[in-house]
């Protein structure tokens, strides 16, 4: 699943290829997890594209007229620019502009989505100013469950995923396995820097690695969840479980709360 520095860098690059394009057409493919109606998309059509930008785990596309097209990539969403006909496969939805340039989302298990005006969320964004030590702080305080849970909730974080919980974790040296309100003031501090430190050098090593990529994902840097790497930078001994159904990977030089 793309996570936050994937969809940094492919609504950066999306912003440059379509952004200033009035859109000429868009089709709903797979309905069956539309929650807005087909008509209602077709407002659109007509409308130019001022802005494409992430919030959370999603990508928004802005248009002239304040609605915003909010498009879920979810596990194996995949985005495709296409020329006049999209000839890939599991369409979810395709985007024509005005110069016969598209995009496509596709996903074979059919679960990514498309849908209108999305309610604003009361969560922080990872990388807002407000996701900061006093809101750790507080919010923790409040947690018995595991730290990297609480980190994954998209209702008291937004953007977060399962591969850089555990890098944000390790940076940090906290045990994914810890209670949220067992740990200190100063760890807190350390989460803090570690959540924007590690997305943004993320976004950083994706963008030297495919300075142009759209879809997909870039994963073979991180330094701790990463299945081809079997120590740390520092040597230690990385380890797996699994938290929530997800794997997770850590090593014994991260503290644990209990």
């Amino acid at each position: 699943m793309p996570e936050l520095p994937d969809l940094q860098v492919f609504s950066n690059n999306l912003n440059k290829m379509f952004s200033g394009k009035t859109l000429k057409k868009i089709s709903i493919e797979n309905k069956k997890k539309l929650k807005n109606s087909v008509e209602e998309f077709k407002e659109l059509e007509g409308k130019e594209l001022k802005k494409i930008y992430r919030e959370g785990k999603e990508l928004y596309f802005q248009f002239n007229d304040k609605n915003i097209l909010a498009m879920h990539l979810m596990l194996r969403g995949q985005l495709y620019f296409f020329e006049k006909k999209n000839t890939h496969k599991y369409a979810i939805a395709e985007l024509l502009f005005d110069d016969d340039t598209g995009l496509a989302l596709t996903d074979f298990q059919g679960t990514a989505n498309v849908h209108l005006n999305p309610e604003e969320s009361k969560a922080p964004d990872a990388l807002a100013d407000e996701m900061n030590t006093s809101f750790l702080k507080e919010t923790l305080a409040a947690k018995k469950t595991v730290i990297k849970t609480v980190l994954l909730d998209q209702h008291i974080i937004r953007g977060i995923g399962n591969a850089y919980a555990d890098e944000i974790l390790w940076e940090a040296g906290i045990s994914p396995f810890s209670a949220s309100n067992k740990i200190p003031a100063d760890k807190i501090k350390d989460l803090a820097a570690a959540i924007k430190k590690v997305l943004k050098d993320g976004e950083h090593e994706i963008k030297k690695e495919k300075p142009d990529i759209i879809s997909g994902e870039v994963r073979d840097f991180l330094k701790i969840h990463n299945s081809h790497k079997t120590e740390s930078p520092t040597s230690a001994r990385i380890q797996q479980k699994t938290i929530g159904g997800r794997k997770t990977y850590f090593t014994d030089e991260q503290e644990l709360y209990k």
